[in-house]
């Protein structure tokens, strides 16, 4: 939760309607009447005395977050670290307790140590993993707290944020700062993910697996996590989580040449990849045998069901991440030996010419799209660290703006994928067909992988056409449908895969008319169109409008970067470092509602 409590009203006893004349200190302090407290001060009140609770003033102004007060008492020489209270605590505990970042950020300014023990043996950062306070935590951290520091229990904010908070941060945060999973406390011998077990917390024990966490680690009593999850049958259990613990169990017990085929992970990357290429065979020789058509629809129909109950045990686990892009590498392959085995003969030298350039071309794009960097938008451990003190220090933490995922400053135009879980600069979709990202980086060559794939289906039903004009003795009276009905007697194969690219010339055409209407007509990325209402900078007048559209011209000049020896100019933005619009300055990125009361 990188959302931090909205700040309470600074009040001024020179402006404020409220009389707080009568007040005593505390209570001045409390609700942030700073004319009074200086009033007070000024008459000889000993900054640094302490109530009947043994708490002191500055105490009470950091866990109201009266950080103009807290600023006066420091300058007048209250002792930042004091400790004080039942739980023995410094000001800095209270307002970390308290959750108020503006009040840690300004105690930490002026030298507060978040590494003194409260009476628990708790440290700061451990108080802000046991509430959920990321933002904090973070800012602790990028300031040099140890992020595997042990309270007097062992405990580290890893466990206290897997014990303690449901939500998927902090828990993912310290993970990505690199936190370890691996220390145990001293009482119970457990681990965080033992911890998130015991807590019954589903989100932190699925981020933990997924980033790691061993299963099989012992604690005090001789249980592993994998016991104890054994024992929660109740409990919502993520695939993930689910795939782990078979993957223990499978450890555990002799294997079997079955189970090393069967359950080895790489062997089902490949059976669920060479699924498509294979039932494209079999299907195209099915269709080509001499079998009876109601026996062919028997056989479809069994095999159908064959591999929908077999696909658990054979097939990867990310089997519908996998198949789209199996099925493109599938049917492609089949194409290029159709092609080589069937058309060929049929056709002229330069068909064929062309044919192998649009596929070099396609190639060409295709891996750029597949294996290139799309726009990720990244840092490095010191540049995470520099960019949470400034936003703790200037801003505060905002979704809008901030990636509590990648711990990065969200660029203008950006967003975080949920499939490959980075930030991808000027997103725009997530393309299952190439298993990558299109942004900033690789749209245009994705563009260019469309139009080359139309083409090449193109080629590939003209050199069908050919095969069935000369190959086979197709009356000309027949009309569309029967030379169709003939051409599929003739040769089923060739029938069969030209009916692939037909399906994929339909996908590859609308895909490719929506890319150029958003880009060329609308100004936008598919994430902006689909989104644009979440954005303010496309809200104008109450109108929904594109900042970036240009012209319709422009817009194409733009996105290809053609320049034409000089005469076009195409925007040259580096959209990975490019956070507002124009010289439109950054909206604050905390809610100043004021809209509680003092403690």
């Amino acid at each position: 939760m990188f959302q931090q409590v909205p700040q309470v009203p600074q009040a001024k006893g020179s402006t404020s309607d409220v009389d707080y004349s009568n007040l005593d200190i505390i209570k001045a302090t409390q609700n942030g009447a700073l004319e009074r407290c200086k009033q007070l001060i000024d008459e000889g009140f000993d900054i640094n005395q302490r109530d009947t609770e043994n708490v002191t003033l500055l105490h009470w102004a950091a866990i109201n977050n009266r950080k103009e007060i807290i600023r006066f008492y420091i300058s007048r020489g209250a002792l930042v670290d004091a400790v004080g209270g039942d739980l023995m605590a410094t000001p800095l505990h209270w307002a970390t307790r308290a959750g108020h970042l503006g009040a840690v950020v300004l105690l930490m300014q002026h030298g507060a140590d978040p590494l003194i023990c409260d009476g628990d043996g708790l440290q700061c950062i451990h108080i802000a993993a046991q509430l959920g306070f990321a933002g904090i935590m973070a800012y602790f951290i990028a300031k040099g707290a140890n992020m595997d520091g042990q309270d007097r229990g062992g405990m580290t904010p890893l466990m206290w944020s897997a014990y303690r908070v449901t939500s998927l941060d902090p828990t993912r945060m310290l993970l990505t700062l690199g936190a370890s999973s691996a220390f145990q406390d001293n009482f119970h011998g457990n681990t965080a993910i033992h911890w998130a077990i015991v807590a019954r917390n589903s989100t932190a024990v699925t981020t933990l697996v997924t980033n790691g966490a061993n299963l099989t680690t012992r604690n005090n009593t001789g249980q592993t996590p994998y016991d104890l999850l054994k024992g929660n049958r109740d409990m919502f259990l993520s695939e993930k989580v689910l795939e782990k613990m078979e993957e223990v169990e499978r450890n555990s017990r002799p294997k079997s040449t079955c189970d090393r085929l069967t359950k080895n992970k790489k062997v089902k990357v490949w059976i669920t990849g060479l699924i498509p290429a294979s039932g494209i065979f079999i299907i195209g020789q099915l269709f080509q045998s001499s079998i009876p058509v109601p026996i062919k629809c028997v056989i479809l129909l069994l095999s159908y069901v064959f591999g929908y109950f077999a696909r658990p045990y054979v097939c990867n686990d990310k089997y519908f991440t996998v198949l789209p892009l199996a099925t493109y590498f599938g049917t492609k392959f089949w194409v290029y030996m159709t092609w080589l085995v069937w058309i060929v003969p049929h056709v002229n030298i330069w068909s064929t010419i062309a044919m192998l350039i649009s596929s070099i071309l396609l190639w060409y794009n295709f891996l750029k799209v597949w294996k290139g960097d799309p726009g990720i938008v990244s840092s490095t451990r010191e540049e995470k660290f520099r960019l949470i003190i400034d936003e703790a220090e200037k801003r505060g933490f905002d979704s809008r703006s901030f990636c509590s995922s990648c711990l990065v400053h969200k660029p203008l135009r950006s967003k975080h994928c949920g499939v490959c879980d980075r930030c991808i600069a000027k997103h725009d979709h997530h393309c299952p067909w190439v298993s990558n990202c299109i942004g900033e980086k690789n749209h245009r060559h994705f563009i260019g992988y469309l139009i080359m794939l139309l083409v090449m289906i193109f080629f590939m039903i003209y050199g069908a056409s050919q095969y069935w004009q000369k190959a086979c003795d197709i009356p000309s009276s027949s009309g569309f449908f029967g030379s169709l009905i003939a051409s599929a007697q003739c040769d089923a194969w060739v029938m069969w895969i030209t009916f692939n690219c037909f399906l994929h010339a339909i996908w590859v055409f609308l895909l490719l008319g929506c890319q150029t209407y958003q880009i060329v007509i609308l100004g936008m990325t598919t994430n902006e169109r689909l989104n644009h209402w979440r954005y303010q900078h496309f809200q104008q007048g109450g109108v929904s409008h594109s900042p970036f559209h240009r012209g319709y011209f422009q817009n194409l000049v733009d996105f290809f970067g053609w320049h034409c020896f000089g005469l076009l100019h195409p925007d040259q933005t580096d959209w990975s470092k490019t956070f507002h619009v124009g010289a439109e300055a950054e909206h604050p990125l905390l809610n100043t509602k004021e809209n509680y009361q003092y403690v």
